[in-house]
């Protein structure tokens, strides 16, 4: 009865990878009913049901229970194990939807992880591979997980619909984490990219870093874009290019933004020049957002300095993003933790949108998993 009471109930197919994410780490089982309970086609995803298999890889002891039609989902969580894995992603989502709750939950296993997924690198709903790599490695840094061995390798690239990508990570195991004070997101210094094509001309990546530069060069000089063409067997089935950009900071702060063309037979054919131009336009967008930690990676930040130690931290952030407000409900319920959010107006700063300054004392998550040597 101990255990039932416990239990937290959620309805609809929502914000599923935080509360299975969340779950885990607090220790409390879950229950999710009503998923897609009036669609034509009721239940779980193909995707979903992929997510929660990996979460199943890397916990031992984990109760997974879902009902004929899929709609009802009852969860109650193991411990986190780790060690080496394989995993194929399912298509219809990127590498990054699984890589982002991976990123939650890997400084915590009791073996580090190491981990090859498989599946699609970058397409237009999910966070890149290449963006995760430049912008959460360098926070997860920040927060004290470091070592040779906190790695994201792609070794194969794979576009929608038919994927083929492929890459490795691999994340050292934390006893505690560092609170963090990163209030002061600085001056940017430079600029760096990623301009990559699969089965199309090479001319495309050089196309892209053109028009990119184009409107980039008149705000600063240091840009530095890589074409990526990958060949053979390393290009996935699917034809594609895309482009992924970072501005960084003098303090360290990241930004990033990203763009990928039209999956192959999907809508209209995009042309290099545009997809370089509108995603230095959407780097801009995110400079102007601003804050110590871009709008993809803001759920991560915040989840690790609710686990750090018994100390406070601060971070100033943009403008929050829905899945990021969300994701604050769900800390109050899994973790009791409230963060406090003062609002910092642009004359303060003058520059760029309105800031959060987000500030919380840590409950002190300690990896009881991780064995002492």
């Amino acid at each position: 009865a101990a255990g039932e009471a416990q239990c937290l109930s959620y309805t609809g197919c929502n914000f599923l990878r935080q509360r299975l994410v969340l779950a885990t780490l607090s220790g409390r089982p879950l229950k999710i009913r009503k998923i897609r309970a009036k669609e034509e086609d009721p239940g779980l995803r193909d995707f979903e049901a992929s997510f929660i298999r990996l979460i199943d890889k890397v916990t031992n002891g984990s109760r997974i229970e879902i009902n004929q039609t899929g709609t009802t989902l009852y969860y109650q969580p193991g411990l986190l194990y780790g060690g080496s894995l394989e995993h194929d992603c399912s298509p219809s989502r990127g590498i990054g939807y699984y890589l982002e709750s991976l990123l939650c939950l890997a400084p915590f296993m009791k073996h580090p992880l190491k981990i090859v997924l498989r599946g699609v690198t970058n397409d237009q709903v999910d966070p890149s591979v290449d963006v995760l790599k430049a912008t959460a490695l360098p926070l997860l840094k920040k927060f004290g997980i470091d070592g040779e061995s906190l790695e994201i390798k792609i070794n194969r690239r794979g576009m929608p619909p038919k994927a083929g990508g492929e890459i490795l990570f691999s994340c050292p195991v934390r006893k505690v984490l560092q609170p963090v004070q990163f209030t002061d997101p600085g001056k940017i210094k430079r600029i760096r990219g990623t301009a990559y094509s699969v089965r199309v001309s090479p001319q495309m990546a050089n196309r892209m870093v053109e028009s990119a530069r184009g409107i980039l060069n008149k705000f600063l000089p240091d840009i530095y874009i890589y074409t990526d063409h990958m060949k053979g067997a390393n290009s996935g089935k699917s034809p594609g290019f895309g482009m992924c950009l970072t501005a960084e900071t003098i303090n360290g702060t990241i930004l990033s933004a990203e763009l990928a063309s039209n999956p192959q037979g999907q809508g209209a054919a995009v042309l290099p020049e545009e997809l370089g131009q509108n995603c230095a336009k959407l780097l801009l967008e995110e400079v102007y957002r601003g804050g110590c930690v871009d709008s993809t990676n803001q759920s991560l930040a915040l989840l690790l300095m609710t686990l750090g130690q018994r100390d406070v931290s601060k971070v100033l952030l943009g403008p929050l993003s829905p899945y990021t407000i969300e994701f604050l409900r769900h800390l109050r319920s899994f973790f009791q933790i409230m963060f406090k959010i003062e609002t910092k107006t642009t004359e303060e700063e003058h520059m760029g949108g309105e800031k959060v300054l987000m500030t919380c004392v840590g409950i002190g998550f300690c990896n009881l998993s991780k064995t002492i040597r």
